[in-house]
C-alpha cells in the first residue's frame, strides 16, 4: 500500500513539475488553461458542527493505530534521542494534493488526492512524530489551479477550504489532552491555512499560551504585514518556545519570479500590499531568524530512492542561509529527484531537507516550553 502512495506522488508531481515549466514558458493563459477549473463554483454544503468526531475525517488521529499513521513512518536512522523527550499534541496541515480541473474543491472521496495526502504526510509530518497526539485532518482542499488564477472562484475554494482545517481545529483545541502543549505545522497550502488559524483562533486567546511553536512553512509571512496579526514572534534563538518558523528553500542561483512577484502583488493581513517587505527566514539549521549554516550543521537531508519506495537520511548534504528578500538559500542544487520546480525552487523538499534538523527543532522548543 505505501509503494502505491508514493507511485501515486510520483506522477502528481511530475505533473506538477511540467505544469510549472509551462507556466514558466507560455505564460499565464496556459495556466488557465490547463491547471484553473473553467467549472462555475459550487458552495460546498457545510460539514456537520460534529463531523470530525468521526476518526475517519482524519489522517492521523490520537486513535489510530501506529502502523497506520502515515505522520508516524520514520526512517532509518531517524529515532527519537534516547533521553526523555517532552510529549506534546501536534495538528498538521497537509500540502495540496488535489490537480483536477473538475471541481474547486476536492471531494472527501477523490481516493487519489487522499493517497496523495498521505504520502506527504510521510515525508513532511515524520520529523514531529515524537508528539504524544499527532491530528492530521482530512479537509476539502482548493484545487492547485485555484492558486494561479485572479478570478474570484480560486480565492472562494480557498476559504471553503479553510473552513474545514478551522472546524477540525476547533475539535482538536477542544478533545486533544489538555495538559499537553501543542505544536502547529503546516506546508504550502496547509501553512496558508495555518496562517490563517493563527490569526483568527489563536492570537489573544488562551490557547496562545500553550503553543510551543508553530511551523508554517512553504508560503511567504511578510515581518512588516503578516507577522504582527499571528499572536506569535519569530523564533529569535534555537532555545526559543512560544515561536514561529517559516521558511521557503531556494537552491543557487535563486530565480524566484513569478512566486516572488505574487508575494509583492498580495494583500498581508493588515490589507496592506506586501510590495518590496521582507519575507521572514527563519533558518531551520540554526534555529534563528536569518543566519547561515555550513552544510556539516545539517544533521539528516531525508533523500527518496529510486523508486521512492524508501528514504535516506544523509547527514552535512546542504548549507542553509537567510537572503536579505528573505529567502532560504541552499547552496548548489543537491540531487534529491526530479521534482523540483523552476528557478531552482525547492518547495517539495521544504521540510525534508532539513529532517532531522527540524526533529530536533521542535523537540528542544517544546522542552523549553515545558521548563518554563
Amino acid at each position: 500500500m505505501v509503494r502505491k502512495f508514493l507511485y501515486a506522488v510520483t506522477i502528481f508531481l511530475v505533473l506538477l513539475i511540467v505544469g510549472a515549466f509551462a507556466l514558466r514558458l507560455w505564460g499565464e493563459d496556459l495556466a488557465e488553461v490547463a491547471l484553473v477549473p473553467s467549472t462555475e463554483f459550487v458552495d460546498q454544503a457545510t460539514l456537520e458542527p460534529n463531523a470530525y468526531r468521526d476518526p475517519a475525517m482524519w489522517f492521523a488521529h490520537p486513535e489510530q493505530p501506529q502502523a497506520n499513521n502515515p505522520a508516524r513512518w520514520q526512517p532509518e536512522g531517524g529515532e527519537l534521542p534516547a533521553e526523555d523527550v517532552a510529549p506534546f499534541a501536534l495538528f498538521f496541515v497537509h500540502p495540496t494534493s488535489y490537480l483536477e480541473r473538475a471541481q474547486w474543491n476536492a471531494p472527501l472521496g477523490d481516493a487519489q488526492s487522499q493517497q496523495r495526502a498521505r504520502t506527504f504526510l510521510r515525508g513532511l509530518a515524520s520529523p514531529f512524530a515524537g508528539a504524544a497526539e499527532i491530528w492530521a485532518p482530512r479537509y476539502r482542499q482548493a484545487t492547485f489551479g485555484a492558486f494561479l488564477t485572479e478570478r474570484a472562484e480560486g480565492q472562494r475554494a480557498i476559504d471553503a477550504a479553510y473552513r474545514d482545517v478551522a472546524l477540525a481545529f476547533d475539535y482538536f483545541a477542544a478533545h486533544a489532552d489538555q495538559d499537553l502543549p501543542i505544536v502547529l505545522a503546516g506546508h504550502s497550502q496547509g501553512a496558508l491555512h495555518l496562517i490563517r488559524l493563527l490569526q483568527e483562533k489563536v492570537a489573544g486567546t488562551p490557547l496562545q499560551d500553550r503553543v510551543a511553536v508553530a511551523y508554517a512553512v512553504g508560503w511567504p509571512i511578510s515581518i512588516e504585514h503578516d507577522l504582527p496579526a499571528l499572536g506569535l514572534p519569530a523564533c529569535e534563538t534555537a532555545e526559543q518556545a512560544a515561536c514561529l518558523m517559516s521558511w521557503s528553500s531556494f537552491a543557487e542561483p535563486a530565480e524566484p519570479g513569478r512566486w516572488l512577484l505574487h508575494y509583492r502583488e498580495s494583500p498581508g493581513l493588515d490589507g496592506q500590499p506586501r510590495g518590496d517587505s521582507a519575507i521572514l527566514c527563519t533558518n531551520p539549521v540554526t534555529g534563528t531568524i536569518g543566519g547561515r549554516a555550513d552544510a556539516p550543521a545539517n544533521l539528516g537531508t531525508l533523500k527518496p530512492n529510486a523508486d521512492l519506495s524508501d528514504g535516506e537520511l544523509i547527514p552535512a548534504a546542504v548549507p542553509a542561509r537567510c537572503d536579505p528578500s528573505g529567502l532560504l538559500l541552499i547552496g548548489d542544487p543537491p540531487d534529491l529527484g526530479p521534482y523540483v520546480l523552476p528557478g531552482n525552487n525547492y518547495h517539495v523538499y521544504d521540510i525534508p531537507l532539513f529532517w532531522r534538523n527540524v526533529q530536533a527543532d521542535v523537540l528542544r522548543r517544546v522542552a523549553a516550553w515545558t521548563a518554563r
